[in-house]
């Protein structure tokens, strides 16, 4: 993905190390509305193992060279910064564009970068949740080493992948927008778990459905480069519920799905990449399901 040296967005807000998470990276609670925790946070509860940190060392030597690993760390977290910035940009191009086609307003979420752990609307959370949005905010919530973890947990490399991560999220806050996650929502305390279960898979990839009709501009404007597209298809594959269930138990429990199978979140990534119409991402009618 061509993002170096581009205009990125004034949305971000960098809480990193400024004491905006909750002391010592506690319990998260989910909280207060449905799609509070995106698409990675059912994930990493049911992969668990995140690496700590490495503890400096006492030598000269080491301390050299903790030194500069720590510069070269920085740099790479400034660009990640950057990146993410860029991505989110994007998508409020991507979604102006749509929603002033369609006579409404888009208004434009913020990205909140933090470390840790995060206090939102919607509860406190820890960075071992991995990327989510939270709809009584209106805000993104990243903590950047989660693209190691993208990489080496979820054998999914590539900046177009953690551009599909960022723009699942932004779909989250365009289902907000349009008022289908609060009529989900409303759902919540009408059926069982696993009846809502359903509607929550439908949001679920109607929001990669909506991260494909991102990915489909971003092709247009040509800003995306040869592999982008597999590279998402690849992280899509990464966190069906039946891949992460199968690596993390040997075994596959459709009745406990919230995100959708490998193939459903491909598909309907797909599906947004080739159209790039808003109007063809009725997941819930695809799933027999009324809305």
């Amino acid at each position: 993905m061509d993002w170096q040296g581009r205009q990125g967005s004034s949305n971000v807000q960098d809480i990193r190390g400024g004491g905006g998470g909750f002391p010592g990276g506690g319990m998260a609670a989910g909280g207060g509305g449905l799609g509070c925790l995106g698409i990675i946070v059912a994930i990493i509860y049911m992969m668990m193992g995140g690496n700590p940190g490495d503890i400096l060392g006492g030598a000269t030597g080491q301390q050299q060279q903790t030194q500069q690993q720590s510069s070269e760390t920085s740099q790479s977290v400034d660009e990640r910064k950057q990146f993410a910035s860029v991505v989110l940009k994007d998508t409020e191009d991507v979604w102006n564009s749509i929603f002033e086609k369609h006579g409404r307003t888009y208004h434009e979420p913020t990205l909140v970068l933090f470390s840790d752990g995060v206090n939102t609307a919607c509860g406190s959370a820890s960075s071992s949740m991995g990327p989510f949005y939270c709809p009584g905010d209106q805000k993104l919530y990243i903590d950047l080493t989660f693209m190691d973890q993208l990489e080496q947990q979820f054998n999914a490399p590539g900046d177009f992948a953690m551009a599909y991560v960022i723009a699942h999220e932004v779909g989250h806050h365009v289902q907000y927008e349009l008022g289908i996650s609060d009529r989900v929502n409303q759902l919540r305390q009408q059926l069982s778990e696993s009846e809502f279960n359903k509607y929550s898979v439908a949001l679920e990839l109607q929001a990669d459905y909506f991260a494909g009709v991102y990915a489909h501009y971003e092709q247009e404007a040509g800003v995306t480069d040869e592999g982008d597209f597999e590279e998402a298809i690849k992280a899509a594959h990464a966190v069906g519920d039946d891949t992460l269930q199968r690596n993390a138990t040997g075994r596959v429990n459709p009745e406990s799905f919230t995100h959708g199978t490998s193939e459903q979140r491909m598909k309907w990534f797909k599906k947004g990449f080739e159209s790039g119409d808003i109007n063809g991402g009725d997941t819930f009618s695809a799933l027999g399901l009324q809305l």
